[in-house]
This record gives structure tokens, sequence and C-alpha cells, in this order.
């Protein structure tokens, strides 16, 4: 088992090397600047489509399963996971504060990555033979780019990265911080957790979007509400945090050091595990919206980004550098639980074993989704229902296991293989992104002229 972790590790190193954090850093900025920094310039009007009562949108025929609501819930309840607890302490421990200063900067492009992957999603989805929409990297890399290959590259390493960071280190982290803090027994986790997949996933999108679409919107504003608590409390702390985080990402001894390299490898590698720009996964969600344009959803899909990185791991970042827990030699989710206690109380640890249970647990649902689109993809109708059982099994399997290591290695390997395919689809694709963005900014003109008329 060590031979295997050991050769684990080495291939997650080298599939994370300084070329994927180019290619993934590099597209973002790429498609920043040929966009016209649309994060910054069209940032209001996706929250605005993210989250206006369904009745104030526009009345036109609209294709898709799930709403725009619901299609956001499902990417972010993907998302936001281990990746803004866990994630982001593993960074600060092993890149330093600097790292967290990386997941922002990559984060910011990645904002303008994932408007062009919902954007790709929605323009090249399809209808399967059930009558559900489908979509993703495999059919714009197939229809769009014309290189089914890459599409099934990218189909067959989804599939496969799905066990691992959508399931497995999501019911493993739930499965410790249970057990750390209430002494719940990592079998009975377990067992709690195949029944509790099995009767959401079982449903399908529609049941996932439904249950999402409820939690979600309450674990993230538990949680931000409560690291806003630590902040407000404690505001004389947050500017010397920041000047930490800077100063030993850009500070001559750090870049002497070499302590920028890992900032820069640990920032941006956690960054993408937690907020998946660029990976491809979250517009296999975003294709199953209802929406009559691509840049419609594009713009809802952008706004999961900003929640997920820019807000949600700012919180974990700015409690545990304020805290210093994360010199005493705790690691993971130990060193979140740690630092909100240290400004909150025993409650502190409380809030973020719970929020963990409930963040991980969102993660699982949405990834199984992604999974078996991308299963489907390869076999067609007859993988589905196998395919969740198996998913099922692993989440028990996952939260029994006490090798962490082993299965983060797993989940780092698949997740840079996943986004080559993706990141080269995009690239190549990047001029369809812009036609679709400047089609929707005329529809935009007329639905202001009609609405002022």
């Amino acid at each position: 088992m060590n031979q295997i972790e050991s050769w684990l590790t080495s291939l997650s190193n080298l599939v994370w090397g300084p070329h994927l954090l180019i290619l993934l850093v590099g597209t973002g900025i790429f498609l920043t600047v040929r966009l016209g920094f649309i994060q910054v310039t069209r940032l209001g009007v996706g929250l605005k489509e993210a989250f206006i009562p369904k009745s104030e949108q526009p009345k036109k025929k609209q294709r898709g399963d799930i709403s725009h609501f619901q299609a956001l819930m499902t990417a972010l309840a993907a998302t936001v996971g281990t990746g803004n607890m866990v994630g982001v302490a593993t960074a600060i421990v092993l890149g330093g504060p600097g790292a967290v200063v990386w997941m922002w900067l990559s984060g910011f492009v990645g904002m303008a990555t994932k408007y062009a992957e919902a954007i790709l999603a929605v323009k090249y989805r399809v209808v399967d033979e059930r009558g559900e929409i489908a979509g993703g990297p495999m059919y714009y890399l197939e229809h769009g780019l014309k290189k089914k290959w890459l599409g099934v590259l990218f189909a067959v390493f989804a599939s496969v990265a799905a066990f691992g960071i959508g399931n497995g280190v999501q019911t493993n982290s739930i499965s410790l911080a249970l057990n750390n803090s209430f002494n719940v027994p990592m079998v009975v986790t377990g067992i709690v957790m195949m029944a509790v997949t099995a009767f959401v996933i079982l449903g399908g999108v529609k049941s996932i979007g439904k249950v999402v679409g409820i939690f979600v919107p309450f674990m993230i504003f538990a949680y931000v509400g409560s690291g806003l608590v630590i902040l407000i409390m404690n505001l004389e702390l947050v500017p010397g945090a920041l000047s930490t985080m800077f100063s030993s990402t850009f500070s001559a001894e750090a870049i002497g050091g070499g302590a920028l390299g890992a900032a820069i490898r640990y920032g941006v590698a956690r960054g993408v595990f937690s907020n998946e720009a660029g990976l491809g996964s979250a517009p296999i969600a975003a294709a199953a919206a209802k929406t009559d344009f691509p840049g419609r959803q594009a713009l809802v899909s952008m706004t999961q980004v900003l929640i997920d990185t820019l807000i949600v791991c700012s919180i974990t970042g700015l409690t545990i550098v304020m805290g210093g827990q994360y010199t005493e030699g705790l690691e993971g989710i130990a060193l979140t639980q740690a630092s909100f206690a240290y400004f909150l109380g025993p409650i502190g640890e409380i809030i973020v074993t719970i929020s963990l249970v409930f963040f991980a647990y969102s993660t699982v649902l949405g990834w199984c989704y992604y999974g078996e689109r991308s299963a489907y993809y390869l076999l067609g109708e007859k993988v589905i229902v196998p395919y969740r059982v198996l998913y099922i099994l692993v989440a028990g399997l996952g939260a029994m296991t006490t090798n962490l290591n082993l299965i983060w290695s797993i989940s780092d390997v698949f997740n840079g293989l996943m986004a080559i395919p993706n990141l080269i689809g995009l690239l190549f694709l990047s001029g369809v992104v812009v036609a679709e963005t400047k089609r929707f900014e005329l529809e935009r003109k007329k639905e202001g002229q009609s609405s002022a008329a």
C-alpha cells in the first residue's frame, strides 16, 4: 500500500507540475482578456439572473431539466465541500499563508474560465434517449471541436474522478470530523452515508436539484455567517492577516527561499480543487439548466467561483491565518476546527464539523451527477443504475478508511487529467464563446428596450 501511495504521489506531482498550472491560469487570463474582463463588467447581471424569482425572468421558451438557480446550487453543491475547509487548510500548511493569495488570483481568472465552460456546455448540449438534457466538455469536444477522442478521454477521467474528489474524499472528511468531535464510529458514518446518498441520487438530477436547492444556501450562509462574526469581532487582526498573506507571497525572502513556488503550487491546485474552474465538471450541471441563451446560464455559472473561492475560501483562510494555529503542527480539518474554536470556543469546532458534514454531503450529490453523465457518454443508459449503486458503495467505504493521503492523491491525479482535454477545448473554441457572448448582449439590449417601452 505504501508503494502504491508513493507512486500516486509522484504521479500527482507530475500531473500538477508547472505545465498544468500554467495551462489553468493561462487559459483563465486569456479568456479574461478576450471577454473584456467579463467577471467584472457582467457580474451584477449574473447575480441577478441567478437569484431573481423565476416569474421575473423573460418569458421565453427554455429547454432544460432544472432552473438557473437549481443548476447553480447543484454546481455549488459539488464545489463547496472539503476544498473550502480541508483544502484551504492544507494549502496554508504546505504553501504558507501566501497560498491563499494564489487561490484568490486563480479564482478571479477562473470566473472567466467557468463562464466559457458553461456557454459551450449549453450550446452543444443534446437530449438523451430518456428525454433528459446531456452536456458538458465531452459534448463540446466532440461536436464543437470535432475531436471525439478528447471527449472520450475527458469522460473516462471524470467518471473515475467522481469517486475521489466528489465521493471518497468527502465522506472520509465527514467521518473523521464526526469521529473527532462526537466520537461517532467511522463504520456508523459509512452506513448512514450510503443510506442518505441512495435516498437522493436514485431519483436523478431533478431530485438532486430539488434537495441541494433547499439546503445549499442555508449551509453556506451558516458557515460564512460564523466566519463573518469572527472577522467583525476581531477586525483589528484582519490587516495583519492580509499583510502576512501578501508578504509571504511576494517578499524577497519568499521568492529567494522557494516559498513562492510552494504557494503557487498549492494555492492554485487547492483553489481549483475547491472551485473546479477549468476541470470541466460544473458545465455538466450548467447544461441541464432551463435557459434560452447559452450566455444567460454562463453568467449564472460564473458567480459560482465568486461564492466558492472569493467568499467561502476567504473566510476559512483569513480565520486560519488570524488564529495562527497553522504553526502548531495541525493540518486538514483539525486546523480549521482549531482556528474557529480559537475565536468562538467549543461552539466553533461544532460549527465547522456540522458545516463540513453538509458541505461534503452536497458535494457527493453533485458529483454523482457529473460522474454518471460522463459514464453515460461512454456506455449509454445501461450504465446509469450500476454507476449509482457503485457510487453509493464507495461513499460508505470512503467514510470507513483511515488512509486519507491515498484518497487525496487519487483525487489530485484525476482532477488534473480531466482538466487537460477540457482546457484544450476552451482555448480552441474561444471564438465560439465570444460569438455567443455578443449574441446574448444583443438579446439583453432588446430586453432592455422592450421593458423600457
